[in-house]
């Protein structure tokens, strides 16, 4: 397995708009995989065991704010023009978030999972810090940009590279001005999940190992999956969500932390924040009534979800 080299590329066929759609999402996965060091060391233990990775899905984060307008759509639309669809609506109310996930248009790529945070259910004070950011937001990806995305297979060569790099910018640069770091540690006491977003914007928060893909008895179910990573010094979520012959078994390494950038009365500086964990998910069948066959649960269920949203908390 070759994950710097085309991971998802490696899994779809000659249709240009899939093509392009992989490609994106490897560019993602390179900087992800790269700052998160417990990915490369999963990579070792799946090529030791001789099994396979296949990505299950992606989460992504955002703010639900109306002026300027941003949520899930922003983010969504490009997954959209890309072929995906909403597939399946989830409600964090204690954590004041919403959730939608969007499944591909080929199972061989990922889901993508985006949550916005509720901002009219924040305290005023926290609101007003949050909104100042949103005040400095980018303009958001053009209507001429998302046509481009949908006929990617016409444009040429150098058009599509920079359409390419376009959007790679949309998630891993931070859409609004550096946070003041006072600002961020006020909101932090209010919601992980807001400072989270303000320090990081756009960047991907986890990918996720999909464990029905290892083929192999030595990884075939989360546990041993979960013992084989903690033998490989992977420090691992204390739980895995779901019982046993569920339909879904989630669990998770703990969050990295790097360094980010941050103002300091208007001087650039650092500090090291939480920025992302490696997922594992584990699915299981569900019966169709009316069709009479089983398949596989392809959804998200909110009560584990909710401890997932954790792994990123910072004290």
């Amino acid at each position: 397995m070759n994950a710097v080299a085309g991971l998802h590329r490696s899994l779809v066929g000659d249709e240009a708009r899939e093509q392009f759609a992989a490609e994106l999402l490897d560019r993602l996965w390179d900087q992800y995989r790269e700052r998160v060091s417990y990915v490369r060391t999963y990579e070792q233990v799946v090529g030791a065991h001789g099994a396979r990775f296949f990505n299950d899905h992606i989460a992504l984060r955002t703010f639900a704010g109306q002026i300027p307008f941003t949520g899930i759509s922003t983010l969504g639309r490009i997954f959209e023009s890309l072929g995906w669809r909403a597939a399946g609506t989830y409600q964090f109310p204690d954590k004041h978030l919403s959730s939608i996930h969007f499944e591909p248009p080929r199972p061989e790529l990922p889901k993508v999972f985006i949550s916005e945070l509720q901002l009219w259910a924040l305290p005023s004070d926290v609101r007003e810090i949050i909104l100042r950011s949103l005040r400095t937001h980018r303009l958001p990806v053009s209507d001429e940009t998302l046509a481009n995305v949908a006929r990617v297979g016409s444009l040429d060569v150098d058009s599509r590279r920079e359409l390419l790099d376009r959007l790679v910018r949309e998630f891993q640069e931070l859409p609004w001005s550096l946070p003041e770091k006072a600002d961020v540690l006020a909101v932090n006491r209010a919601s992980q999940f807001a400072a989270w977003v303000l320090l990081h914007g756009y960047n991907v928060n986890h990918f996720t190992s999909l464990i029905n893909s290892h083929g192999v008895p030595t990884l075939d179910d989360i546990e041993r999956t979960v013992d084989a990573l903690s033998q490989a010094g992977v420090p691992m979520k204390a739980e895995i969500e779901g019982e046993r012959g569920s339909k879904l078994r989630q669990t998770a390494t703990e969050a990295v932390v790097i360094d980010v950038d941050v103002s300091e009365n208007g001087v650039q500086s650092r500090m090291p924040w939480t920025y992302a964990y490696f997922e594992l998910a584990q699915r299981g069948e569900v019966f169709n009534p009316t069709t009479g066959i089983s398949h596989r649960f392809e959804g998200f269920l909110g009560p584990q979800a909710t401890q997932l949203f954790e792994m990123t908390r910072h004290s």
